[in-house]
């Protein structure tokens, strides 16, 4: 194949799936832990380890392996037509405490095995293979290609225990530098992203292949219940003012808020610490998170508008405030309707069925959608069980997944 165009040989490249299984298995070795998970968190020693050894088999594949000062780990390969926009693939490889092996994983593993594939073809664009760092974390490196990263979240302690500052020089980043790995929109021809569904649906349904119709936007805040500490025993149930009480309140009012609103929102409140926390004592202060997730940023905007309002309405009546710090954003983007369709073009012609659907959780996607189109598969998880030890995606599906990512790098790389 040395030397062909990739338009001469098309129909019979594939990836190499017993490779591709193996190098899957070998990843999985950086943070294993007891429970068959991985705790491989972001600029931790696995993590460090992990992205070393990707670098290998980038380098081994013929590419161009750069650090930028975000810590994104990059391999290149240039095309054959000069001033071409480049074609992106790529996900992470950190997870979460007491992760699964596929989450992340199988996109990153899947564009390093496009890369191999590809290794003595020529395309017409260049071709960029990128691992992002701190996916998990609130996507820190594809985010930055966006101008997304705001400077207090370099102070901000991650699962490794070092800043996301310290942890991007752990990694080789630059965090006094993120501003010069800044791209423009329009600066990518696509972005093309693998990934197990982290859901049920195409394995409930016995389908092959999901085609992402648009990645959820999320915002995150963090929610202060200020009340009166006081002594357990000696202050009248009538004359507390209890910040859990009202901050049970708080959790169950936007349980039933977000479930009664039309529409398939979400929204949870994951996190709840008082203060002082004794048991004999009143909670005078309790910490909380929100998270809403929808596809439109506006119908987020409204539903925490209303959520709001009514936590206002718990604190008249509790004797108790709230106030409401918002610490994350990551905005909604839907996917690029000519590469669904030559996704779906190129599962089909593999014999693969396909769903369309929407991606309720987050992905580097959504960052790389503010630089040009954006394009996702997914394969299915068992169960659909993700972010755990459970995890699972049966080999031949990742395999699948990275079929329909070359064939459709190819069909865009020809258009």
């Amino acid at each position: 194949m040395h030397g062909l165009s990739v338009r001469d040989r098309t129909q019979e490249l594939r990836v190499d799936r017993e490779r591709l299984g193996q190098r899957m298995r070998e990843l999985a070795r950086f943070g294993a832990n007891q429970a068959g998970g991985i705790d491989r968190v972001a600029f931790g020693d696995a993590d460090v380890a992990a992205r070393g050894w990707v670098s290998g088999l980038m380098d081994a594949a013929g590419l161009d392996v750069t650090i930028d000062a975000a810590g994104n780990l990059i391999g290149r390969r240039p095309g054959t037509v000069q001033g071409a926009l480049p074609l992106v693939l790529g996900s992470h490889i950190d997870s979460v405490p007491g992760g699964g092996n596929f989450d992340g994983q199988v996109g990153s593993m899947g564009a390093v095995e496009v890369a191999a594939t590809l290794a003595d073809a020529r395309t017409r664009h260049p071709l960029e293979f990128v691992i992002f760092p701190n996916e998990e974390g609130g996507k820190t490196g594809s985010r930055a290609l966006a101008g997304k990263v705001e400077p207090r979240e370099l102070d901000l302690v991650t699962a490794s225990g070092y800043t996301i500052g310290d942890g991007l020089r752990r990694i080789g980043g630059d965090p006094d530098r993120l501003g010069s790995v800044l791209r423009p929109p329009g600066s990518i021809r696509a972005f093309l992203e693998l990934h197990v569904e982290q859901g049920a649906v195409l394995d409930t349904d016995g389908q092959d292949i999901g085609v992402v119709e648009g990645i959820v936007g999320i915002m995150r805040w963090n929610v202060v219940v200020e009340g009166m500490t006081n002594h357990a025993g000696t202050t009248p149930m009538d004359r507390r003012r209890d910040a859990m009480v009202a901050a049970a309140r708080f959790v169950d009012m936007v349980y039933t808020t977000v479930l009664d609103m039309p529409g398939t929102q979400v929204a949870t409140v994951g996190r709840l610490v008082a203060e002082p926390g004794a048991p004999n004592v009143i909670p005078g202060r309790v910490t909380a998170s929100l998270e809403i997730r929808d596809l439109s940023m506006d119908r987020i905007g409204e539903i925490f508008g209303e959520v709001r309002a009514r936590a206002d309405a718990i604190g008249s009546v509790s004797g108790t405030s709230f106030s409401f710090d918002r610490f994350y954003v990551s905005e909604a983007a839907p996917t690029d309707p000519h590469i669904r369709d030559v996704i779906e073009t190129s599962a089909r012609s593999l014999g693969l069925t396909t769903r369309r659907m929407p991606s309720g959780a987050g992905h580097d996607a959504q960052s790389m959608a503010h630089l040009g189109p954006v394009g996702m598969i997914f394969i299915p998880s068992l169960q659909g069980i993700s972010h755990a030890p459970e995890e699972h995606t049966d080999p031949g599906d990742v395999a699948n997944g990275a079929d329909v990512l070359l064939l459709t790098l190819l069909a865009l790389d020809r258009s």
